[in-house]
């Protein structure tokens, strides 16, 4: 008999729409809290990216350690981080920046020739080399050699991404 009222009971319940089985509010809102959980402004981010440039990888983060940043303290390049604002964890998304949103567009300006001297004496500069340089505020620059004369070395400062469009493959990993 306990059975057959525990039955009806249920029955009811199913009847009038009522959950007979609920979940404890607690673990309710942690389960809400975990789907509210997005890029946006101040999350930590893991991400593992693949960058395409004319159609040829140039970076992948996959099979090494992945990407992490602070979204919003620009520490990836605005365009980036504008794409996947509002993605959560286990979201893929394939999307292009133009120069304007990557690395900006090449600036002709930024060729320059400086004198051999000022090149390191262990460094051998040749056409196409790309050498460490830093900016005032102590960052890494990387520039590239364009062209050795006698006294001379010619040097794009120009980020050797700029005036390129970039694919992007990106999947979050993680937001907290």
């Amino acid at each position: 008999m306990t059975r057959n009222i525990m039955l009806s009971v249920i029955l009811a319940c199913i009847l009038a729409g009522l959950s007979v089985f609920s979940i404890p509010s607690e673990g309710a809102e942690k389960i809400k809290k975990e789907e509210a959980v997005v890029v946006s402004q101040g999350k930590f981010v893991k991400v593992n990216y693949t960058l395409k440039v004319d159609g040829k990888i140039l970076e992948a983060s996959t099979g090494r350690r992945p990407l992490q940043f602070k979204a919003g303290s620009h520490q990836v390049i605005p365009g980036f981080e504008k794409a996947i604002i509002g993605m959560k964890a286990g979201q893929k998304k394939s999307f292009k920046l133009s120069p304007e949103q990557g690395y900006g567009p090449r600036d002709p300006k930024a060729v320059k020739s400086i004198p051999k001297t000022q090149i390191p004496p262990d460094v051998k500069p040749k056409a196409g080399m790309v050498l460490d340089n830093r900016d005032k505020n102590g960052r890494r620059v990387p520039v590239t050699v364009v062209a050795v004369k006698k006294d001379v070395v010619v040097i794009d400062y120009n980020h050797p991404l700029a005036g390129k469009t970039l694919n992007y493959e990106v999947e979050v990993l993680e937001v907290k």
